[in-house]
């Protein structure tokens, strides 16, 4: 008979990881990792005193994906063209962006793995004698060590020439140009950071669900156990 087991900290754990995997996947989808400058567009230069009208948005650059301005559009708002620029793993500019790409793309999927098992930890705690907090807790911290690798190459691939095209002749590995790092960058640093946190919260939750007072609950013969 299925036990419903509810706690604050393993539904705190639960939400925790499935946000987790969310902000890491919109965030590896986004074309938000660097800005360029906004430009005229009538030139090359930011536009100045007197000057055409600078872009609505700037450029954006991601691991595969990009925005620039529509060209053949003057007249709308939504004047800009978002999508990827590479169309097989092989076109991605970098090989550092295709090593970061294959690294977000495991630490991201163990993560969603983990976000759907944890739903059912309310009334499945253990499998094959192993406690599926403790092992959830294990892969998640396995995820953020893919995702760091991930993070750590993805400065490395700033020379090469599509990131020079968007962030100057001054873009080299580490160090962006003229380009500056969007909300998609932070945002994967920040779900990385929440990564191993979930981790370690994964062994408050199984402490919590394995209490001596979850154990009288069940003894009791009740289905549905809530407790603070």
């Amino acid at each position: 008979m299925c036990h419903v087991i509810v706690t604050c900290r393993s539904m705190l754990w639960t939400l925790l990881s499935i946000v987790v995997a969310f902000a890491e996947l919109i965030a590896f989808m986004s074309a938000d990792w660097l800005i360029g400058k906004a430009r005229s567009r009538g030139g090359v230069e930011p536009a100045g005193p007197g000057g055409g009208s600078p872009e609505a948005h700037p450029p954006t650059l991601g691991i595969y994906a990009r925005c620039i301005r529509n060209p053949g559009v003057q007249h709308f708002q939504r004047d800009t063209l978002c999508g990827p620029y590479a169309e097989s793993f092989g076109e991605i500019a970098s090989g550092f962006w295709q090593a970061t790409a294959i690294f977000l793309a495991v630490g991201i999927f163990i993560l969603c793995m983990v976000a759907l098992v944890s739903v059912f930890t309310m009334c499945v705690q253990s499998i094959m004698k192993k406690s599926i907090f403790n092992v959830c807790g294990l892969l998640q911290g396995i995820a953020g060590l893919f995702l760091i690798l991930g993070l750590i190459l993805y400065p490395a691939g700033w020379g090469c020439q599509k990131a020079i095209d968007y962030c100057g002749h001054y873009a080299s590995a580490y160090k962006p140009g003229d380009c500056s790092l969007g909300w998609a960058f932070y945002t994967a640093i920040g779900g990385t950071v929440l990564t191993f946190i979930c981790a370690v919260f994964s062994a408050q939750a199984e402490i919590a669900t394995s209490s001596d007072k979850v154990q009288e609950e069940i003894e009791e013969g009740k289905n549905l156990i809530c407790l603070l």
